[in-house]
């Protein structure tokens, strides 16, 4: 286990937390059609950090090649149809180059700041030429207002129980997601950014932005720094 994460809840817990059993019950939302729309059609994409495949099955319907890699085995037990490999994201090199690198999951809010630098040079290292990469960032409200929850409408309840101050600019966050018949929790480390230490990370790694994809300014398209 990661220092500073913990899961609690039936089945596999991986080392950053993430319950298998929980992530394969969770529905897509419209983040497939964000990337969709923001990529040449049948790019080859480098999914990095995939979970189950639940980004990764609904963009191999859409006619996309899809790498997934994930740290978890039992997570990439469930992906179908897909490349798998098995390795931490900041330790992977795989020697070749991608249309598309995806970092989604608001990886890149990670607590520990080398950990970050660590995905972001992955990510540098697997886009081709003209390629571009595709991140999830953190609601800029996320750390805010908490507790809170939420019903999501396939039927369990998401609630941010606590967000508490570690120091150096990052917080141990508990999530708790509960199901009629199961119970899951999550804590984890996560480091806020504003939009201008984003920009500053991305440009520290040879990354900049090239547009953000949504008004909330959650997903964002980046490409090689000129």
């Amino acid at each position: 286990m990661r220092e500073g994460y913990e899961g609690t809840g039936p089945g596999a817990i991986t080392p950053d937390g993430c319950a298998v059993e929980f992530y394969s019950r969770l529905p897509v939302g419209d983040e497939p059609d964000i990337i969709a729309a923001a990529v040449p059609e049948g790019a080859r994409i480098l999914e990095l950090g995939s979970g189950v495949g639940r980004m990764t099955h609904a963009l191999l319907e859409r006619g996309f090649t899809v790498t997934a890699v994930d740290e978890s085995a039992p997570m990439l037990e469930r992906v179908r149809g897909a490349r798998t490999i098995c390795s931490p994201i900041e330790d992977l090199r795989l020697g070749e180059t991608f249309d598309v690198v995806l970092l989604a999951s608001f990886l890149v809010h990670a607590g520990d700041a080398e950990v970050r630098r660590g995905l972001l040079r992955t990510c540098v290292r697997h886009v081709a030429e003209g390629g571009c990469v595709l991140i999830q960032r953190e609601g800029e409200d996320y750390h805010e207002n908490v507790p809170r929850e939420r019903r999501d409408p396939s039927g369990f309840t998401l609630r941010i129980a606590s967000a508490e101050p570690l120091g150096d600019g990052v917080n141990s966050v508990r999530a708790e997601y509960e199901f009629p018949d199961a119970v899951w929790t999550h804590t984890f480390r996560a480091r806020p950014l504003t939009k201008e230490q984003f920009e500053e990370a991305l440009d520290e790694a040879g990354l900049r932005v090239d547009r953000y994809l949504t008004e909330d300014r959650i997903w964002v398209r980046a490409v090689a720094a000129v």
